[in-house]
């Protein structure tokens, strides 16, 4: 038996693609968090599990998940990502197999504007998505980048998971604000200062890193677009942990 789960705040948009794509699953689990769209209105139109969850961490909402799972496999996903026939293939193959394995990395490409992204450190991504209940895997606390925490043999599978990240600009940016609010406060948590090197450096060496060293101009225009913006990400980031130490 597969488990699955996913975690949504206002997905509507994603939500049945999303499910659709894990429908040969013996149980699928939505963990919301009062999405005020119709997001949990169409999961338990596809007979998801739906789970209310507001006041925690994502980390915290994945452990929900898996807790509320009754399947000895657990696969994740997040709702703007999609299982193709082939990952689904695989994954069956291996359950039946039993593999001495009990954690495997998943691959994943995705989609940025107008087209998917094959370098910018973005290509290869690989990421633990599929495990045995068993192996008490949780996730960690941080506020954004949350991982699995696992010491064990992690394989990798062939096949990949499809992610539509960001399909406009709006989209992007709108995230980003979010996004970069969240990591400030996470690393003021920490006791992180947040100075003028990092406002001013940061983000020039992540533009080197993604455009040269990463080969994000081969990605074209859209390479350039995301290796700007993952620069601006890094600015407003260190500039709101800068605030946020100077109480502002």
């Amino acid at each position: 038996m597969i488990s699955s789960f996913v975690i949504t705040y206002n997905e509507e948009e994603n939500i049945r693609e999303c499910l659709k794509s894990l429908g040969w699953t013996d149980e699928i689990i939505v963990v919301d968090s009062n999405s005020v769209d119709k997001t949990t209105e169409i999961a338990s139109e596809l007979k998801a599990n739906v789970i209310l969850a507001e006041k925690l961490t994502f980390g915290g909402k994945k452990n929900l998940g898996i807790d509320a799972a009754k399947g000895p496999w657990i696969l994740w996903i997040d709702a703007d990502e999609r299982v193709t026939p082939e990952l689904s293939a695989e994954i069956q193959q291996i359950v039946k197999n039993n593999p001495a394995a009990e954690a495997f990395e998943i691959n994943r490409k995705s989609f940025f504007i107008t087209k998917f992204i094959k370098h910018c450190g973005w290509y290869p991504d690989y990421t633990l998505r599929l495990f045995k209940k068993s192996t008490g895997i949780r996730f960690s606390n941080e506020q954004v980048h949350e991982k699995a925490v696992y010491s064990g043999k992690v394989r990798r599978l062939k096949s990949e998971i499809l992610h539509y990240t960001d399909r406009d600009f709006e989209h992007y940016i709108n995230k980003m604000n979010s996004y970069t609010s969240l990591s400030a406060h996470g690393l003021y948590a920490k006791g992180k200062k947040g100075g003028l090197f990092d406002i001013i450096f940061r983000p020039v060496f992540t533009f080197f890193k993604m455009y040269f060293l990463r080969l994000g101009m081969l990605d074209g225009y859209i390479g350039l677009v995301l290796c700007i913006l993952s620069s601006i990400h890094v600015f407003f980031k260190y500039s709101k942990l800068y605030r946020l130490n100077k109480g502002s």
